[in-house]
């Protein structure tokens, strides 16, 4: 990591010439007083544009017109649109704070500072069908990692069982299923029962990859697909949002289990796993004590006690540590699940200090700039979408705060301590399911590696890690 030089250590650089639309050289007068070198050029480092972007969050921050000011005429000149994965990234973070700039204090004529067309431009995040989505996260092994460790550990804990419920909250809009029930079928004479459960969330409709059909069209087109492999599917849409930390969601469940403790007709086989995949990070991490009380009141219950046949409920302890991340895990623990998989980007978002923030972001999102050069040209569409779903995230860690900042990753051994702390016990990955996952990786440049961290498997991109593979057992 970078150590964080104070501004006037830094040289500027030379007055810049830059392109226009029709590829004419110009060059850009630098604000006035604002001193000039020819000895560095430098600048377009990656080490060096970090350290802009962080001084430059800094004045934002302490509204500090002048310097952020400045700098923002620096990164405006060095972190092209169209240049390496270098200059893009911080042209994404640059964009940022733009952003947040327009929204904070006195620093909002900076605004003016950068480019016209770069600070009008809105974001095209594309809304894909669901042909389109599938193979959009098949070009980078960014969520088929996930998937397909997720559906190893799902086929090997669901052995014997008549009836599989699956509870899928998914970023990319159930697009691991087709493949799960393809090995359901080829493993079975006579396939289980599949019920799928999702969460429909209004509120993430604007969170990239976005999808042009309802849930309920794509329920359809799921249960078709079951049926064309000989699969009986079930697929049912519950309202539920991250907001409240899917207590919708979860209410829904402990009736349903409530059904069956009290049913006169015995109760099938049925394993309920619970899948997660990139979707928890959305659930607020602040503690309680910031949470209005009556925002709490379905959340405020321990389904333990009725999950094992009781029908009173206790009340779940809230600490001044508890957050609603917490109370999910352990609503999920009184559900007593046959599996829960986990799955997430391994990296710190959650700083409420912006540039411990941006500086965490900076160091982890290099990567998939960094990837797509691996697998998509300049120029096509579905590089402009990969990118622009990147910039969304940057836009959402940088520029937004409270119930807007939604993008708050936690690194894999803070889930692992929240797992733990609810008694679920992580489970190993069998040789054959890593086996499956390395073949996965072969498909894909040579950058993508694997590696096991405890219990846990971990996709890496040239050594760093990426995205973590967790399965827990209530303990």
């Amino acid at each position: 990591m970078t150590q964080f030089t104070p501004f006037h250590q830094i040289t500027p650089l030379p007055n810049p010439t830059i392109m226009n639309k029709n590829q004419i050289p110009r060059t850009r007068p630098w604000p006035a007083g604002f001193p000039t070198s020819k000895a560095l050029t430098n600048f377009a480092d990656a080490n060096c544009m970090e350290q802009l972007l962080l001084h430059c969050a800094n004045a934002i921050q302490t509204n500090d017109v002048t310097l952020a000011q400045q700098i923002l005429w620096v990164l405006n000149n060095i972190a092209s649109p169209d240049g390496d994965s270098n200059q893009r990234l911080a042209s994404s973070f640059l964009r940022a704070l733009t952003v947040r700039a327009g929204q904070t204090g006195t620093c909002k004529m900076l605004v003016e500072v950068t480019d016209h067309d770069r600070t009008n431009l809105s974001l095209d995040t594309h809304k894909f069908s669901v042909i389109e989505l599938a193979n959009f996260v098949d070009l980078t092994p960014w969520h088929r990692f996930g998937f397909t460790a997720a559906n190893a550990a799902i086929l090997e804990a669901t052995d014997g069982f008549s009836v599989i419920h699956i509870v899928d909250l998914s970023l990319t809009h159930c697009m691991q299923i087709p493949t799960l029930i393809d090995a359901i079928a080829s493993r079975h004479e006579v396939p289980p029962l599949i019920k799928l459960t999702v969460a429909a969330d209004a509120s993430r409709r604007d969170i990239p990859p976005m999808l042009d059909h309802s849930y309920e069209e794509l329920g359809a087109k799921l249960v078709n697909f079951a049926r064309s492999r000989n699969v009986v599917m079930e697929f049912r849409v519950v309202s539920s949002t991250y907001q409240d930390g899917f207590a919708g969601l979860i209410e829904q469940l402990r009736v349903q289990q409530q059904h069956f403790v009290y049913a006169v007709e015995p109760r099938p086989s049925e394993a309920l796993v619970i899948n997660c995949h990139m979707m928890l990070h959305y659930i607020p991490d602040e503690t309680l004590h910031a949470i209005p009380e009556t925002d709490l009141t379905s959340l405020l219950y321990d389904s333990s006690s009725s999950s094992a046949g009781s029908s009173s409920s206790a009340a779940v302890s809230v600490t001044p540590t508890s957050s609603l991340r917490s109370l999910f895990l352990k609503s999920l623990r009184g559900l007593d699940p046959t599996l829960v998989i986990l799955v997430d980007e391994d990296a710190d978002l959650t700083s409420n200090n912006l540039v411990c923030r941006l500086r965490s972001a900076f160091n982890y999102l290099w990567i998939p700039y960094d990837t797509v050069d691996t697998f998509l040209p300049r120029g096509s569409k579905q590089r402009q979408w990969y990118e622009a779903d990147i910039s969304w995230k940057i836009e959402n860690v940088i520029a937004q705060e409270g119930v807007q900042r939604v993008e708050r990753v936690e690194p894999k051994n803070r889930w692992e301590q929240r797992m733990k702390n609810v008694n679920f016990q992580a489970v190993t990955f069998s040789e054959d399911s890593v086996a499956e996952v390395k073949g996965m990786l072969d498909e894909h440049a040579a950058g993508w590696g694997l590696k096991r961290e405890d219990e846990h498997i971990v996709l890496t991109w040239k050594g760093h890690n990426v995205v973590f593979a967790s399965a827990w057992l209530p303990a």
